[in-house]
């Protein structure tokens, strides 16, 4: 399949066009972002929050929960952090936003793969930091922008820019199985 998505075009490659890129893609992601990655504009913090019914009917909704703080946190007090801990969540989320728009509907079948993943990971992470089953879960992302750096000329004022405002954007509820995933 690899050999197939990166060879010159092809007939054969050209029939199983589909099929590869649904293969490959999940798996083996291409992009220069490893090279010359584009530094990041806002800080992004990203929270989850749970809903089980209860005995009697009624819908219990958690508390927020910050996943971005936890990722922050493994990040800061780790010599070596992995990979993973650093941008798992972060690039679920850059990629699912790429894909869904501001409607959150998927329009292909990779958006549909990307919103699972998102869901996934945010269900893997509250179901092993918080104690008790779920149906749902619901995402909630703020963006802050990162103010330019001021300059170092001593004699030159650093400009003052427009305070940005802040953009949250709250995810549909998903469903999940009663363990989280």
């Amino acid at each position: 399949m690899v050999f197939l998505h990166v060879a010159p075009p092809n007939p054969v490659s050209r029939q199983f066009s589909r099929q590869v890129t649904a293969w490959v893609y999940p798996l083996f992601e291409q992009n220069w972002r490893l090279f010359a990655p584009e530094p990041e504009s806002v800080n992004r913090q990203i929270s989850a929050r749970t809903a089980r019914i209860a005995p009697d009917g009624t819908v219990q909704v958690s508390a927020w929960f910050d996943l971005s703080a936890v990722d922050t946190s493994a990040v800061e007090h780790n010599v070596f952090p992995s990979h993973t801990t650093q941008n798992m969540l972060r690039r679920a989320w850059t990629t699912y936003s790429e894909l869904q728009g501001s409607d959150d509907e998927p329009r292909s079948e990779r958006a549909v793969m990307i919103q699972k993943y998102l869901r996934n990971i945010a269900a893997n992470r509250v179901a092993t930091l918080q104690h008790g089953a779920f149906e749902s879960i619901q995402l909630r992302v703020i963006a802050r922008p990162i103010a330019a750096p001021a300059t170092s000329d001593a004699g030159r004022p650093a400009a003052t820019t427009a305070r940005a405002p802040v953009d949250t954007r709250l995810l549909p509820w998903w469903k999940v199985t009663p363990d989280g995933n």
